[in-house]
C-alpha cells in the first residue's frame, strides 16, 4: 500500500496526490496535521534515509525557530522529538510502500518507483 504523508495545501503535496491520481496509483493519505506522526515511525524513516534528509531546513518553520532550538538538534534524537511537535518541519511529502520510504519530496523520477 503506498501512503503520502503531508499537509494538503503544501504544493509539493498537491503535484505528488497529482501525479499518484494520473498514473491511477491507489493510496493513503496521512495528514500531519490532523493526525500527528508517531516516533517510530519518524525513527524507522530516519533510519532508512537519514534525519538530514527528512528534517526540513529549508522552510519558514525552521526559520521561525530559536537559535537554541537549532543549536539542540544534532542528531535523530532531537530531530525526532522537534519533528514530532512541530509536524511541519518534515520535509514533505514523505511517500512509503509498505514499511519502505520511496520518496522525499517532490521527485518524479522517485515517483515512478511507485509504478514497479
Amino acid at each position: 500500500m503506498i501512503t503520502i504523508f503531508g499537509i494538503p495545501n503544501c504544493d509539493s503535496v498537491k503535484k505528488a496526490l497529482k501525479w499518484l491520481e494520473a498514473h491511477q496509483l491507489a493510496y493513503q493519505f496521512h495528514n500531519y496535521k490532523k493526525e500527528g506522526i508517531d516516533a517510530r515511525t519518524l525513527d524507522a524513516w530516519c533510519t532508512q534515509v537519514g534525519w538530514e534528509i527528512i528534517l526540513n531546513k529549508k522552510g519558514t518553520t525552521w526559520r521561525a525557530l530559536t537559535d537554541q532550538e537549532k543549536a539542540n538538534t544534532v542528531d535523530k534524537a532531537s530531530a525526532i522529538i522537534l519533528m514530532q511537535e512541530k509536524t511541519s518541519l518534515i520535509k514533505r511529502p514523505v511517500i512509503t510502500k509498505g514499511n519502505k520510504v520511496v520518496v522525499v519530496g517532490y521527485d518524479e523520477a522517485a515517483l515512478a518507483l511507485l509504478n514497479a
